[in-house]
């Protein structure tokens, strides 16, 4: 077969098919070049899904007479104009394809000025010339596109329905409109405007006029800086986490991207604050040095590559953790009518409690034990008799009881945590180290009001009741204290366990062994695929250490990413789940009241390490409301 070279009419057809893929594809182009020209405001119409007409009209620069007809040509750009150039792109377009891959496959109309009044008027079909000539219009550009693939029927074929492409149309407008706020938006389907933006810079009214009020409600601030890198930007609220990743939208330098080094930073932050299966969204914006980043593997630029991905995923990371961290609020309860009504029991009805309060065991060493925390609160050791009485008008009466202020090693700490008394120094003493001390809650204004369930502590705090997952919040307080010590205290096992494991998470373990020495484990190689585990952390002194490590193995081989952090964090969240109070132990009033104070002056305790809402409050308010005490 011989070799030819192609006709120029069908090497730019087939160069179209990279850009042009959709009417999608020409709008963001058409429009990148309108932000570009610097303009601040930008309209765009379409009819039947812009596949026979489409409209960008803007305020920006406008094109020279004597230059529109080059604007046309393949790879003529004004952006561009050496070698060193593409090693710091800061604008949206520089590779001069857009305007010559349109006019290739559709008929394109142009009408420009670089001042009011005297302008050009172009237009050109299919690669060919049509007309070029001055006109009278105002500053900046509007260019018209008609019968998009009119010359190439097999291009057609593909094109999907006009809602489809409707669709698709949108969420580029949509993004547009995100990246500039600073630029008023208009976007036009059928004769009927869709999306309009103001254009005042304010990033959160962009968010609102994009996705409404309902989305915006959900979304935190992000601001962040480090070493050269600034994030910026909007992030959901885990209550307000999602069931899908739609939503979320990464920018780097003002251009929307597709970023696996970002989603995966972002979806990790949210580690310990959104349920399994869930994920998170917002719109975050990445402003770095040109030179680090190329922009230019994709001919729709959607993807990047990173000269260093590390510093691109840590400000992410940790941009967000900053802002999760930030504070707010708890989440609000609503209350509907119950229906049927409660039936009220008749005198016969009138029942008789013995509720045993069970004598606490004496209080161990350890800061970090489940049982002392919950356990070592002295209480009376006769059963309280409660009796309940019906009367004809039933009245209701409560009378709060002092509260006893009682030192607990992990949640409240007057004073710096003291280490437990080290055992005399041996060959295999147990590595302790002291915990950081936490402030005051004591004089946190909480009234104990019970525990339903034996899993909801209920408080009032001013005007709300707060009801608390004792066990969520417990977990949280605990995976916390972890993140906060330099080192895990350990304890040595009376006897190593010895541990057979499968050659790959044999190696696994070995690889992480740093990460699992400062969670406080202490293991050895025991020959084979075996490990010989001779120390856990103290506040796993009860679990089998057998399970423990063969966890922690499997933690590892389904564990995202190389980063140490996520797997630092992977282990404490189990450490601290394993090691928490648990729904349906039986807890003293005062550890209760002690937990309830940490949760309502602590912003961090909002979500335990796996996600689960830690509390709820009930306003007073929404009580006399619902019984119609408000009018």
């Amino acid at each position: 077969m011989a070799i030819k070279v192609l006709d120029k009419h069908v090497a730019e057809l087939i160069a179209a098919g990279e850009v042009v893929e959709r009417p999608a594809s020409v709008i963001k182009e058409l429009v990148e070049n309108s932000i570009d020209a610097g303009s601040s405001h930008i309209t765009v119409e379409i009819k039947n899904g812009g596949i026979t007409f489409m409209r960008i009209t803007d305020d920006g620069c406008g094109i020279p007479h004597d230059q529109v007809p080059t604007a046309f040509l393949r790879h003529a750009t004004s952006k561009v104009s050496s070698e060193e150039d593409l090693t710091s792109i800061a604008t949206l377009g520089f590779r001069g394809e857009a305007l010559a891959s349109v006019s290739a496959v559709a008929r394109v109309d142009m009408l420009t000025a670089t001042t009011d009044g005297d302008g050009t008027a172009y237009s050109i079909h299919g690669g060919d010339e049509v007309s070029y000539e001055e006109a009278g219009c105002p500053k900046g550009t509007t260019i018209i596109v008609r019968d998009l693939f009119y010359n190439v029927p097999a291009r057609m074929k593909f094109l999907k329905k006009d809602s489809r492409e409707t669709a698709a149309v949108a969420q580029i407008m949509d993004r547009m409109a995100l990246s500039h706020p600073e630029i008023a938006f208009r976007y036009i389907s059928d004769s009927k405007v869709q999306m309009q933006t103001q254009g005042n810079g304010d990033l959160s009214a962009a968010v609102y006029s994009v996705y409404g009020r309902d989305f915006r409600s959900g979304l935190i601030p992000v601001d962040y800086s480090t070493d050269g890198f600034k994030l910026g930007g909007f992030i959901c609220k885990p209550e307000a986490a999602r069931k899908s990743r739609g939503m979320q939208h990464f920018f780097i330098n003002g251009r929307y991207v597709n970023s696996n080094t970002m989603r995966a930073a972002l979806e990790q932050a949210y580690k310990g604050s959104i349920m399994t299966g869930l994920f998170p969204s917002g719109v975050l914006f990445l402003t770095m040095d040109c030179s680090q980043v190329d922009i230019n593997v994709h001919p729709a630029k959607l993807e990047c590559r990173f000269t260093n991905e590390k510093p691109v995923f840590d400000t992410v990371y940790y941009g967000v953790k900053s802002a999760l961290g930030g504070g707010y609020q708890m989440n609000e309860i609503k209350l509907t009518s119950l229906k049927p009504p409660l039936q009220i029991p008749t005198a016969e009805q009138t029942r008789v409690f013995d509720i045993p309060v069970e004598t606490p065991s004496k209080p161990a060493q350890n800061p970090l034990r489940r049982n002392d925390y919950f356990q070592h609160i002295p209480a009376q050791n006769n059963p309280v008799r409660v009796s309940e009485t019906v009367v004809r008008e039933p009245s209701f009466e409560y009378k709060s009881e002092p509260v006893r202020k009682t030192n607990l090693d992990i949640i409240v700490d007057d004073e710096p945590v003291q280490a437990p008394t080290p055992a005399p120094k041996t060959e295999e003493s147990e590595v302790v180290v002291q915990v950081p001390s936490e402030p005051n809650f004591e004089d946190v204004d909480v009234t104990f009001v019970g525990e339903a369930f034996a899993t909801y502590v209920l408080v009032e705090h001013g005007e709300e009741l707060i009801i608390i997952d004792k066990h969520a919040a417990h977990e949280r307080i605990l995976y916390e204290k972890l993140k906060a010590s330099a080192t895990i205290s350990s304890q040595l096992l009376l006897e190593p366990a010895a541990v057979t494991l499968s050659k790959d998470e044999y190696a696994l373990i070995f690889e992480n062994l740093d990460a699992i020495t400062k969670a406080g484990f202490e293991i050895e190689e025991f020959g084979g695929s075996s490990v010989l585990v001779r120390a856990v952390p103290s506040v796993l002194t009860e679990e089998n250490p057998t399970e423990l490590i063969t966890e922690i193995a499997s933690g590892l081989a389904h564990s995202k990413g190389d980063v140490q952090i996520n797997k630092i964090d992977w282990l404490y969240h189990n450490m601290a789940c394993r090691a928490a109070i648990k729904g349906g132990d039986k807890s003293g009033k005062e550890d209760l009241l002690h937990l309830a104070r940490r949760v309502a002056l602590s912003d961090d305790i909002r979500y335990c390490p796996h996600g689960r809402p830690v509390a709820y409050k009930l306003t007073r308010k929404e009580l006399e409301k619902q019984f119609g005490r408000l009018g």
